[in-house]
């Protein structure tokens, strides 16, 4: 068989096994709220007050940046997952006893990525037809003006996306949390050059074009010099905005299209390029699931096993009388046996064991450093200004355990107990109650010392926000947790809203309550009920259903 063929069927064999998987439902889930959103006006883009002509070349132009924008980021995570799922299934073993090399594996993988991403994007193409069709100023339909941008810029776009979520796979300390964690903020400094090199040329010009990771600048910048063109007295500024957020614009203008230049056709070409090196250099650091390179490649597999290990050691000293199968210490298991099993101070002593061996599990197995960090950033919220410590230390201090709380709600999934957990009667509320009060518990351990500088401070308004936030974190966590069984979502999305939200002081975003103008506490409180009534609903559901 030749090697093309013998690619092919890799690349085929992996999309069919992924599109039978739930997270696909998910991915063409996203896609269909994409174009629900720009077909309803919730995502629109404008030059200040301006906004171009419902024509094909303005509904591709937003649509082509929506998905540009929208994919390279949640793409990353939703196809970051193909070299540990072999490693996982133990397919990767069987696919290291054959010729297969390194190079061809890891190309296979990019290209299979990119085979996912694509079909997200084609289905963001035939959305922008239908929405062309019933829904649009001017009815007549440019195929070429509609789908260049969807298709040019996506597709470029996305290739470097799934070869990086290669690379970040293949290199141990990236293919866990860090790297998920990481990857926003690569993202945000890929995106904020392209924006940079725009504002510097002062004009759609071509300079930027090949320091433009998405094509957003390229357009953006085009965009710019037709409403200057127009209006000698526009100020500048182009923007992809969420609707609500602005006052709609009140003028419009005419936008031909993007004007495919050689610069910004060879720009799309160099990110194809980009994505090959990329997946060649991932190709270095992947270890061919060799077990004698397990210690240096593999480090994290190697700790999964042993945290695997202490699990199933740990579920020998579960107390059957706490009726949850929680891992338990031996101390706690012998204390609650001496306990009448109805009476209610046993039901609170086995709920405090259970609590405390929740709280036990989130922390265990961490590097020194990362303790000492929180530590230090708990000294930095009580000793810094109010203000400082309320706008500014907390930030950081609730970033901080991102990948503690990310765990929550999904050990079950990650070492096959539910099984034994869910086993017992009243399993499912005292579980999951007992996880969102650990990973509370870790929201205070953190970022207690702005909750006793306010205290001392008698600011109890300040105190009620700090404690609406430090419920609403693990109430996302626990409930992104239990309804994907994976890490990634929690840790991707609550690092993409800190960013938008409390890091600026966004208002109706802040859950943190960085400033009192910025505060909305009765909004995350509700949100944090739901949010835990959801996870709830969810397991028992699935419960149900296995």
């Amino acid at each position: 068989m030749s090697r093309s063929r013998a690619l092919f069927h890799m690349v085929r064999a992996d999309f069919l096994e992924r599109v039978r998987r739930y997270s696909f439902l998910l991915t063409l889930g996203f896609s269909v709220y994409l174009g629900y959103a720009v077909f309803a006006g919730q995502m629109s883009l404008r030059a200040s007050n301006y906004r171009g002509i419902d024509t094909s070349a303005w509904l591709g132009t937003v649509m082509g940046l929506v998905a540009t924008m929208f994919l390279t980021l949640t793409g990353f995570y939703f196809v970051k997952n193909s070299i540990q799922r072999d490693r996982q299934t133990r397919v990767g073993q069987i696919l290291a006893s054959t010729p297969i090399s390194k190079g061809f594996y890891a190309l296979s993988k990019a290209l299979s990525n990119f085979v996912v991403l694509a079909a997200m994007l084609l289905l963001l193409a035939v959305a922008a037809v239908a929405i062309q069709r019933v829904h649009r100023e001017d009815a007549h339909l440019d195929l070429f003006a509609l789908l260049a941008p969807i298709l040019i810029l996506g597709l470029t776009s996305v290739a470097v996306t799934a070869s990086l979520a290669v690379l970040f796979e293949s290199i141990p300390i990236l293919c866990g949390g860090v790297g998920n964690v990481l990857y926003f903020f690569l993202w945000t400094t890929l995106i904020s050059v392209g924006v940079a090199t725009m504002v510097n040329s002062g004009h759609g010009n071509t300079t930027h074009a090949f320091a433009d990771f998405t094509g957003m600048a390229s357009a953006m910048g085009q965009m710019q010099d037709e409403v200057r063109r127009i209006d000698p007295h526009y100020p500048g500024g182009v923007s992809l905005t969420l609707g609500g957020l602005n006052p709609e614009p009140t003028k419009t203008f005419l936008w031909t299209g993007i004007r495919w230049n050689p610069a910004l056709v060879l720009s799309r070409v160099m990110m194809l390029g980009i994505a090959i090196l990329l997946a060649s250099l991932a190709a270095l650091f992947f270890d061919r699931f060799d077990p004698a390179r397990e210690s240096w490649f593999a480090p994290n597999t190697r700790r999964l096993a042993k945290k695997r290990k202490r699990a199933e050691i740990a579920f020998a000293q579960t107390a059957v009388a706490d009726g949850v199968g929680a891992l338990v210490p031996k101390v706690a298991v012998h204390s609650a046996a001496f306990l009448p099993t109805g009476s209610k101070t046993g039901v609170q002593t086995r709920f405090f064991a259970l609590v405390v061996a929740e709280l036990r599990l989130l922390l265990r197995g961490h590097a020194w450093w990362r303790y000492l960090g929180a530590a230090g950033l708990f000294i930095a919220c009580l000793a810094s200004p109010l203000g400082a410590a309320r706008s500014g230390v907390i930030v950081v201090a609730w970033l901080w355990p991102v990948l503690v709380w990310s765990q929550m709600g999904t050990r079950e999934t990650q070492f096959s107990t539910g099984s034994v957990i869910f086993s017992a009667p009243h399993a499912v509320p005292r579980q999951l109650l007992a996880t969102f009060t650990a990973g509370v518990l870790l929201a205070a351990l953190t970022g207690g010392g702005l909750a006793l500088h306010l205290i001392i401070g008698a600011d109890f308004t300040g105190l009620a926000a700090w404690a609406t936030g430090a419920l609403f974190i693990p109430a996302l966590a626990l409930s992104l947790g239990v309804a994907s069984g994976s890490r990634k979502f929690f840790e991707a999305l609550y690092t993409a809203w800190w960013y938008i939200g409390p890091l600026h002081h966004i208002r109706k975003l802040d859950f943190m309550a960085t400033t009192p103008e910025s505060s909305t506490p009765a909004q995350f409180l509700i949100a944090a009920t739901v949010l835990v009534v959801v996870a709830y609903s969810w397991r028992r559901v699935r419960l149900a259903y296995a």
